[in-house]
């Protein structure tokens, strides 16, 4: 019993490294950096998606929300499908200061790794594309 639960672990630790370097293969991927992020938001109490694009660089208001959009990419074609942007949001109440709710990089295909947390709305990437 004792043999078979070791030839287990040895054989999960022989499996990390494998991982480990798809991860870094995939991270290496250059990224295609584009002009215009595009959003989805939700407002939880009335249960409203809104879809609205975000230039780099320019304040975009989702409610109470101020998005800024630092940077957005995604991988080439031939790599796995993904988008990035790197958001700065802030809730702007009027008998408050402003506060920053989000810095950091959102990820279209993993909306949860690093979220907006908000009681009221939810910001999340759908893609980036270049103006036409």
């Amino acid at each position: 019993m004792m043999r078979q639960l070791l030839f287990a672990a040895l054989a999960c630790c022989a499996a990390v490294p494998a991982v480990a370097q798809q991860v870094q293969e995939e991270s290496a991927v250059e990224t295609i950096p584009r002009q215009i992020a595009v959003l989805q938001g939700l407002d939880k109490i009335t249960a409203r998606i809104s879809t609205f694009e975000a230039p780099l660089d320019t304040i975009v208001q989702f409610n109470s929300l101020e998005i800024m959009v630092r940077a957005c990419e995604v991988t080439p074609p031939e790599a796995t499908p993904e988008a990035a942007a790197f958001l700065e949001i802030d809730d702007i109440q009027p008998d408050r200061p402003i506060q920053r709710l989000f810095t950091g990089w959102m990820f279209a295909s993993s909306p949860g790794v690093s979220a907006l947390e908000h009681p009221v709305y939810d910001v999340w990437v759908k893609g980036c594309r270049d103006p036409e």
